[in-house]
């Protein structure tokens, strides 16, 4: 399912416009990004899915074309669970 597909689903289930569901969406989206970003919190949508930022400790790494070691420094990346509900839909019960 694209973004558009999702647009239209959301829509149609909350009976509003595309427009509006649009809307929503990218507020979402923007929102759960900035309190990411800032790293001090985690979003929780109980029972769906919970946002949180992590740290990389920075390591060594070989570079595939030649073999060279190669620093790759510490960093952050984003850490997305599955929450008990979502995890019983994929399930299929």
């Amino acid at each position: 399912m694209n973004r558009s597909e999702l647009v239209a689903a959301l829509a149609d289930r909350a009976e509003v416009t595309r427009k509006d569901a649009d809307a929503v969406l990218a507020a979402f989206a923007e929102t759960v990004g900035e309190i990411v970003a800032k790293g001090d919190e985690k979003v929780t949508i109980p029972g769906f899915l919970t946002f949180e930022r992590t740290h990389r400790a920075a390591r060594t790494a070989r570079n595939p074309q030649t073999g060279d070691p190669i620093q790759i420094p510490a960093g952050y990346s984003v850490k997305v669970s599955a929450g008990s509900k979502l995890k019983e839909a994929a399930k299929g019960n």
